[in-house]
């Protein structure tokens, strides 16, 4: 109990003390309920209709109010802050500013409803202060404020009763559920996911034709919230729960891709953050990892974030470490994974509510009829009202110079009103709009003018008077409108929705952890004819079963060397200069094995750093193997060099003369055969034995006989016991490049007999008339691949022909031409 003292004066100018006793927990108890209702009610909760808090409508309303449309330009923040603040908002500029911030925020709306000019802030800094930025309103504003100039919703005083303003907005986009909303009330709180505006557009279109839909017909439409940031959503049934309950929980996940961020280092490339999650908490978060020793594997973090490409962090990954287990650790560390817990309270009918996606997508639609009727019922009084006019306007045209005689003979305004009215049977609206019309209105031209806006104004009366006469027509209007502002400002899904196995962060503590280094495990390197390079690895129990796998779902690329290794065994790779550059394939990208696609792998010219833009890889060499490796030159060279190899990071393995360069590469055992095709036609065949293998500084010896103007155009060694096709094709050299594909042809290497080494071979090509060589070759194990300059297929003849044949016209260019299916 307290006592309260209050002077009173008397006529006497006396002193007069009242003292009231007050319960203090009961007056407490009023303020604090006081105070609860003006924070739920007029701060923090939205609106279910048109899902803004009251400081979002003033400012959107008071913004329209100023005419700060799309098309006209930006003002300063400033400017609307203190109308707002002057005219309808009784709080500080600080909530006002920053309510309009997140307005214009992309990374927080996923449909921002203001323009913003200048530094509005980002996820990790505050935006600059509103004397320094300028804003307008966004297209989808006008959407939400479009009718209220139509009597479509309720005006309210503002706090002095001075103005007015809407009580809510007519909100022609479902702005609650595309945009969400956040806040903190007295004992409660709202926190609603942004979703995609056309996938909300077609629930909420669905709902209204189908008011008994159920929530799994509704999410048909409706799978998952779509977050401006994107990012990947793993898990569903919390989000379901959401739905059903209006509460719940899903976990996001950044999107991460491992790239080659130098020629010999993998790297986690972040393009997408969870929602809410900036890049300034990621860095310092795996800081802290590091240096706590939590994250292991992890080199350096570079933020690339840039206007042009979006969000860039680059986690560089020591040589050796597994970038995937690396990038799970990254998940249970840091904010790549995060949560997000839906609470979805909004006011309904003056009250907080928590309702799920039917309920929310009910009260907007509700909304949205009521708009609609209301709407309707203005413009048919409106309509009706002029056609009233017209109507007496037809009827004075029709006698127009007794209208001229009755207002000229009159002694006033008023008795001119009450002659027109009498003598043309007038009502006292168009009796008065005849008088304050000019002479120029009232002819014949006007006449054809006024019988046409009545026609047109009757049709538009019976149109709306059947729209309001059948609720069936209204729903259809509100499902038009509805459509047109899915067209007008919807966007593809960002975030992807998948139902992921839980991550690291929410497994037992106990659990161990995962092993980062990369394990020594068989696998299969690839290098394509366009020179790009992938790693398969392959389950040692199950090794043989997979390359045979491996191999038969390979025959859609072109293959130039494939290499049976171990993922931190060094290979070679021989370029044409004749060097031969040891690597280890740990750090290459990484496939399944029923899954190759080489158009996912690393430009091996970058892996493995190349001298100069003439230098490049033209096969790859097991370094293990005790099968010598052969060479042959542009000049008709061949070499064959025996292991073991000088363990240096690059060597010279055939010491080239001028203009000379090494054309292929391939091990080539005494039992295999060499083979050369030249320019001039000429295929030579011969036993690999016949060349005595050499060391590393040697020159090599003759390998094939050419003639005047002719170079080796194709060298590889082959397995003789195979099934092995030659593919040639040819042009004429004086045609201009890009002009005639040539012709191609496909021949068995059982149609070549087998010569002595240093011998010029034989025909594998008759020329037609026109053409005088070969512009490209190959031999291998059928079938064979052929690729344009950018990786498509190009069509090879589907069959066999003699070896002097002169082949077939080709549809298209071909840029190389590799292997499909390996030998078992």
């Amino acid at each position: 109990m307290t006592t309260v003292t209050s002077p009173a004066g008397g006529s006497t100018g006396d002193s007069h003390e009242r003292i009231d006793d007050i319960d203090v927990s009961t007056e407490m108890q009023g303020s604090f309920l006081e105070y609860a209702y003006s924070v739920i009610y007029s701060r923090a909760l939205p609106d279910a209709r048109d899902g803004l808090k009251p400081v979002q409508r003033r400012i959107l309303y008071q913004m329209t109010e100023m005419g700060l449309r799309p098309e006209r330009g930006h003002v300063k923040s400033a400017r609307v802050v203190g109308d707002v603040m002057g005219k309808l908002h009784p709080h500080g500029d600080a909530s006002i500013y920053d309510a309009m911030v997140r307005l214009t925020q992309d990374f927080i709306m996923r449909v921002p409803l203001i323009d913003g000019h200048g530094n509005f802030g980002s996820l990790d800094d505050g935006p600059a202060a509103a004397r320094y930025t300028e804003a307008r309103l966004e297209a989808a504003a006008l959407a939400m404020t479009d009718g209220l100039d139509e009597d479509v919703v309720d005006f309210i005083p503002n706090y002095d009763n001075q103005l007015v303003q809407p009580a809510v907005l007519p909100a022609a986009i479902p702005n609650l559920l595309v945009n969400g909303a956040s806040g903190i009330a007295v004992g409660m709180a709202t926190n609603m996911a942004p979703h995609n505006l056309i996938e909300v557009v077609g629930a909420a279109r669905h709902l209204l034709y189908h008011p008994e839909a159920t929530l799994d017909d509704l999410m048909a439409f409706v799978p998952g919230p779509d977050l401006p940031t994107g990012g990947t959503i793993s898990g569903l049934d919390g989000i379901k729960d959401a739905y059903a309950t209006g509460r719940g929980a899903f976990k996001t996940r950044a999107k991460v891709s491992v790239e080659a961020i130098s020629p010999r280092k993998s790297g986690l490339v972040v393009t997408e953050l969870p929602y809410l999650v900036g890049a300034e908490r990621v860095i310092d978060k795996i800081k802290d990892g590091v240096n706590s020793k939590k994250l292991t594997g992890i080199s350096d973090v570079t933020d690339l974030t840039d206007r042009t490409r979006g969000l860039r962090l680059v986690i560089g990954i020591k040589t050796g470490f597994s970038p995937d287990a690396v990038l799970e650790q990254l998940y249970r560390y840091t904010p790549l994974e995060d949560s997000f817990n839906i609470n979805n309270v909004a006011l309904v009918d003056c009250g907080p509510r928590t309702m799920g996606l039917r309920d929310l997508l009910r009260v907007y639609l509700d909304h949205r009829l009521s708009v609609i009727t209301r709407r309707s019922e203005f413009r048919l009084a409106r309509k009706r009202e002029r056609l009233h006019l017209v109507d007496g306007l037809l009827v004075a045209i029709l006698d127009i110079d007794e209208v001229i005689q009755v207002i000229r003979t009159s002694d006033d305004s008023e008795q001119a009103r009450a002659r027109l009215m009498d003598v043309f049977d007038l009502s006292t609206l168009q009796a008065e709009y005849i008088l304050e019309l000019r002479l120029r209105r009232l002819t014949r031209f006007s006449r054809v003018e006024l019988e046409a806006e009545r026609d047109r104004l009757r049709a538009e009366i019976a149109e709306l008077e059947a729209i309001l006469g059948d609720p069936d027509r209204i729903r259809e209007v509100v499902a038009v409108e509805l459509d047109a502002v899915a067209e007008k400002f919807g966007t593809p899904r960002r975030t992807l929705l998948t139902e992921a196995r839980p991550s690291i962060a929410s497994a037992s503590s106990r659990r161990a952890a995962p092993v980062l280094e990369i394990a020594d495990t068989p696998c299969l390197v690839y290098l394509s004819t366009t020179g790009r390079a992938i790693r398969v690895d392959l389950p040692e129990e199950t090794a043989d079963a997979a390359i045979g796998l491996a191999r038969r779902r390979s025959k859609h690329d072109a293959i130039r060397s494939v290499i049976e290794t171990t993922s931190r065994t060094e290979i070679g790779a021989v370029t044409n200069l004749g060097r031969l550059i040891r690597f280890s394939p740990v750090d290459l990208p990484s496939i399944p094995a029923n899954s190759i696609q080489l158009g996912a792998g690393v430009k091996i010219a970058d892996y493995i750093a190349l001298a100069g833009k003439g230098e490049h890889v033209v096969g790859l060499v097991s370094l293990d193997s005790a099968d010598p490796i052969a060479v042959g030159t542009r000049l008709g060279v061949v070499k064959r060099i025996a292991a073991p190899f000088p363990v240096k990071p690059e060597l010279e393995i055939i010491a080239l003369k001028p203009r000379d360069e090494v054309v292929g590469v391939g091990q080539a055992p005494d039992t295999g055969e060499l083979v050369f095709v030249t320019s001039a036609a000429q295929l030579l065949r011969f036993s690999a034995g016949a060349v005595r293998p050499q060391g590393t500084g040697a020159g090599g010896m003759a390998g094939i006989t050419l003639g005047a103007g002719a170079e080796v155009v194709f060298f590889d060694a082959i397995d003789q016991t195979a099934d092995v096709d030659v593919v040639t094709v040819s042009r004429s050299a004086e045609t201009i490049p890009g002009v005639d594909p040539g012709r191609a042809k496909v021949s068995a290497i059982a149609e070549f007999p087998a010569k002595g080494r240093a011998t010029g071979g034989v025909r594998a090509h008759s020329f037609l008339k026109g053409e005088n060589l070969l512009t490209m070759a190959w031999v291998g194990t059928a079938p064979a691949v052929a690729t344009a300059a950018d990786g498509a297929i190009r069509q090879l003849p589907t069959t066999r022909s003699r070896r002097d044949a002169s082949g077939v016209p080709l549809d298209g260019f071909i840029g190389s031409i590799g292997r499909s299916i390996l030998p078992s």
